[in-house]
């Protein structure tokens, strides 16, 4: 018995919990520092007189960043590992939020957007192929469904800082709370394992032996003495061309389409949410709490798309939240009282996080282990663009006759679009190992 059959096999234990809050906690930074500018732009706003287009670039270069970060990150962790890149971006999105607070104009905060997005894309792929590669096949959709839970809690944690702190102490003490989690990086050193598939790839066998050895041992298992490894790979890194082959062809395209249509639709809604409920006539603190509310629906989201997407599967879970996320979008854009408002606000949360959840279990589970990082960033980097797109085309529609109605049709359009590309292009992952995924 190999390696990574011997670790596949070992059941959900106290390990896989304690990684998954560790790495859950780096991706709650990224959240709270992303969620952080859509809460700041209203104030900032009008504190500099920014027009809605130079508000809709702020939001945009945080996704180019995203993007490049995305791509080279995914490149870098193959290369280098998971771990090494995961503490670096966390490092570099944390530095650059603080500079952020210190930002003197306009071009001066679209450089610092610019670096948070960098580290912030550069993080995300490599913490989700992390924990897709460690946790055992039949938990795997749910181990990552939860990992993305933790977006939520960050967005949680943003809406809060707006909420307390913004309006008593000014949009500068917010970016300066976001750079706190660079000291998070002295517990991801100690704490986060290296891939095993990583370690074997690289020729590394003792130590994915004695980390697997570990894992039984806590697992109630008598460790295999023997050090079988797959035989080393003649290729030495990822390159474009693999995500084109005959075998990965439709799941390339598939991806990318999905990556595309799910962050352009989230960032376009939830980067301006908050200044859209304000030019819609509500208070900015007042918009503050309606925001917050919707946020807390992101949360049961998760936990709905965790239960199903190990028992009706990946594909119908995915087209399902994000059909009828599609249809909360437009309700939502409809406007009406304030309830309603909120109450189908709080359904698209719901839907739409829930959606991302899969999303994340879904696209590593469709390369194997020597273009998993690397795919799953070109996948994430594909959908920056989505992102770049979003918050400068809501910003023009936004100002012109019934805008936020608008808005959201084109929104619900997006998301249908993207349930029946996984609809009818996807294929059924769940309960598979990695290693019969990827063939």
């Amino acid at each position: 018995m190999d390696i990574i059959t011997r670790l596949e096999k070992v059941p959900v234990t106290k390990f896989h919990y304690y990684l998954l809050i560790i790495t859950g906690l780096g991706w709650m930074f990224d959240a709270m520092d992303t969620g952080i500018i859509a809460f700041v732009l209203p104030t900032l706003a009008k504190a500099w007189g920014l027009t809605t287009a130079q508000m809709g670039f702020i939001g945009s270069i945080g996704l180019v960043g995203m993007a490049l970060g995305a791509v080279l990150s995914g490149s870098i962790a193959d290369r280098f590992g998971r771990k090494n890149v995961f503490a670096a971006t966390l490092v570099i999105y944390s530095i650059a939020t603080g500079l952020c607070g210190l930002a003197w104009s306009f071009e001066s905060l679209l450089l610092f957007r610019f670096l948070v997005g960098f580290g912030l894309g550069g993080q995300l792929p490599v913490a989700v192929t992390l924990v897709s590669e460690y946790a055992p096949p039949s938990a795997r959709g749910r181990f990552i469904v939860l990992l993305e839970s933790f977006w939520g809690v960050g967005w949680l944690v943003a809406a809060l800082i707006a909420y307390l702190i913004i309006p008593n102490y000014g949009w500068n003490s917010a970016f300066f709370i976001g750079a706190l989690p660079a000291l998070y990086v002295f517990k991801i050193w100690k704490s986060v394992p290296e891939s095993v598939p990583y370690l074997l790839e690289k020729g590394r066998v003792q130590e994915a032996h004695d980390i697997v050895s570990h894992l039984e041992e806590s697992a109630g298992i008598k460790p295999n003495p023997t050090m079988i490894a797959p035989k080393a790979s003649l290729k030495k890194s990822a390159v474009f061309a693999d995500l084109w082959t005959p075998q990965f062809l439709k799941r390339t395209i598939m991806l990318w389409l999905l990556w595309f249509g799910i962050v352009y639709s989230y960032y376009g809604i939830f980067t301006w949410l908050p200044s859209l409920m304000v030019g819609q006539g509500y208070t900015v603190l007042k918009t503050f709490e309606y925001v917050l509310i919707m946020t807390l629906a992101q949360l049961p989201g998760y936990f709905a798309a965790a239960y199903l997407v190990d028992r009706i599967g990946r594909k119908a879970t995915l087209a399902g939240f994000l059909g009828a996320s599609a249809v909360c979008a437009y309700f939502f854009g409809q406007g009406g009282s304030e309830t309603t408002v909120v109450l189908w606000g709080s359904f698209m949360s719901f839907f739409n996080l829930g959606a991302w959840g899969v999303v994340y279990t879904y696209t590593p589970e469709l390369y194997p282990t020597k273009v998993r990082a690397y795919a799953s960033g070109w996948a994430a980097a594909v959908g920056r663009i989505g992102g770049i797109l979003a918050p400068t085309v809501v910003g023009y529609m936004i100002a012109g006759d019934n805008g936020f109605n608008k808005v959201f049709t084109m929104f619900t359009v997006v998301m249908l679009g993207v349930a029946a590309v996984v609809w009818f292009l996807g294929e059924e992952t769940k309960g598979r190992t990695l290693k019969e995924i990827s063939g």
